[in-house]
């Protein structure tokens, strides 16, 4: 099971890509995102949204699902859902690749992940502290999820604290 954060990553910034597709970030996202090694892992989440976590907390976090699923299969409850099973493969195949912060702040997005991404060089994107990961969107897109999720705050924050 997953260990709760040292601290809460908040925050909005925007950031521009730079010519190489690399984007720095606040020096408070990339400490909570990497490890003494810099090692962090980039992950697609939803269109126009990249996450950065601790790679130690993203392979606790793929791990524990992956020994359910593996149970699933071996006491034979899968067997009507290897299609579903082979689609999983592919998007665990596609989803996430670990990268290394360069002077502890600066990432590289690599060529899959920033078509994902929608975010051309040196175009803007925004970093956002989603609790436990940093996430990195395109600005259209986190306007769009602003929208859509900002009339619900007051009831989520009371459902998750309360």
């Amino acid at each position: 099971m997953s260990t709760p954060p040292e601290a809460f990553i908040t925050g909005e910034f925007r950031r521009a890509m730079d010519d190489r597709f690399r984007l720095t970030l606040p020096a408070e996202f990339a400490s909570s995102v990497t490890d003494s090694a810099g090692q962090t892992i980039l992950a697609k989440e939803r269109d126009g949204c990249l996450s950065l976590w601790k790679a130690a907390d993203w392979q606790v976090r793929v791990d524990d699902g992956l020994s359910l699923l593996r149970e699933k299969i071996r006491t034979g409850r899968m067997e009507q859902r290897w299609t579903e099973v082979q689609r999983l493969g592919r998007l665990l195949s596609t989803r996430s690749a670990e990268v290394k912060l360069a002077n502890r702040s600066r990432v590289l997005i690599p060529e899959g992940f920033r078509e994902f991404l929608g975010v051309d060089k040196g175009g803007d994107v925004m970093i956002v502290g989603a609790v436990v990961c940093v996430e990195i969107w395109r600005p259209d897109a986190w306007l769009e999820q602003l929208r859509a999720d900002m009339p619900g705050f007051g009831e989520l924050f009371n459902s998750l604290s309360g």
